[in-house]
């Protein structure tokens, strides 16, 4: 199994759990979540790659896998998530640097799961 269908099939059954609880505090924040992602005056690609910066800095490995997912789905570019790599060590620092390496690899796992 790929690290992509590993990391999709583990965050949907536990969305799903987390969910089932029907807790209302939980719900609006995860509609929160998805809603501040839509277009508005900014495009969901740069609202997406915003995102991936904000976990990069922040050193959210499943944060990053998510914003990289979304990211390749809406068509951004090895090149243009490098560039987004290269921002969020100079904003973040070297402390990035392990988490620039499994975004890497994931982007990777991406890009292979898109040529079969």
């Amino acid at each position: 199994m790929s690290i992509v269908t590993e990391f999709n099939d583990y965050r949907a059954k536990m969305n799903e759990e987390i969910l089932a609880q029907d807790n209302l505090v939980l719900k609006r924040f995860f509609n929160l979540d998805s809603n501040a992602y839509q277009d508005g005056a900014l495009d969901k690609k740069t609202k997406e790659l915003l995102g991936l910066i904000a976990s990069m800095v922040l050193r959210c490995d499943d944060c990053i896998r998510y914003h990289l997912g979304k990211c390749f789905d809406l068509g951004v570019s090895r090149e243009e998530v490098f560039e987004v790599f290269a921002i969020a060590n100079l904003v973040g620092g070297s402390i990035c640097i392990p988490h620039t390496r499994r975004a890497v690899e994931y982007w990777s796992a991406l890009e292979k799961v898109d040529e079969i």
